[in-house]
């Protein structure tokens, strides 16, 4: 692939910029980072690096991410009275692609006041495997609740309960109190404020939600709330084969 249109597949621009940027010196390529001034010098992407003025940057035939989001923060790209958390990524995953739907999607969406895991990319498959009902995600919710937790609440919310809007019970596929306050839920669905609905038709307020897992993949404490990592293959491979349910 010609230099130039590597960087536009991965966001650095138009193909004009992307040109402009390889023949201004701009970009070096390559372990030893060597200089590269013709944008039609030909590469194999496979395993790339390279820098971008001074950014260092490794080629991905599509972005697969994980992000902590922290509290007060919108799903969104046209967010409201909150910032988008898509703020939080930098330029190239924003627009990478080009056209009208350029960037990394968010794999679903956390409210602006929840924090935790947050999937994100641009690989339309992969964002329908993960929010389709069909297909079962798991995904681990640590609830903070306003009063005590009871065992009967705990086998409700394992028997099901009724929202207002579906007649149809909604089950925890599991469902523990580590502690009084601490509520940890498995979900495989995706409803609109789930948990908080769930947990109020029991008789029992959330306080506070974080999603600590997504199918076979786990949030450690290695990513601080704003930061975020490529997955690896292996982990892309794990979200996706039918097996990644959680016991």
């Amino acid at each position: 692939m010609q230099l130039q249109d590597i960087l536009f597949s991965q966001g650095f621009g138009t193909r004009r910029i992307c040109s402009g940027l390889v023949q201004q010196g701009r970009v070096s390529v390559g372990p030893d980072l060597r200089p590269c001034v013709d944008p039609a010098e030909v590469f194999d992407e496979a395993g790339l690096v390279f820098t971008v003025q001074g950014v260092h940057w490794e080629y991905h035939a599509r972005a697969y991410l994980m992000l902590h989001k922290p509290a007060g923060f919108e799903c969104s790209h046209k967010p409201g009275a909150h910032p988008s958390v898509y703020t939080l990524l930098p330029g190239p995953l924003r627009e990478r692609g080009g056209g009208a739907a350029a960037g990394v999607q968010a794999v679903g969406r956390l409210d602006y006041d929840t924090t935790g895991l947050l999937l994100l990319s641009d690989d339309g498959k992969f964002i329908h495997r993960m929010t389709s009902p069909r297909h079962h995600v798991p995904k681990v919710y640590e609830a903070g609740v306003k009063h005590p937790l009871s065992q009967e609440q705990l086998d409700r919310l394992t028997a099901g309960v009724v929202l207002d809007d579906d007649p149809r019970p909604v089950r925890a596929h599991a469902c523990e109190a580590p502690s009084g306050l601490h509520l940890r839920l498995t979900l495989t669905e995706g409803k609109y404020h789930q948990v908080k609905r769930m947990v109020a038709a029991v008789g029992n307020r959330v306080e506070s939600l974080h999603r600590s897992a997504v199918g076979s993949l786990v949030l450690g404490p290695e990513l601080e709330p704003g930061q975020w990592r490529w997955l690896t293959r292996a982990e892309v491979d794990g979200l996706t084969q039918k097996t990644a349910v959680l016991a």
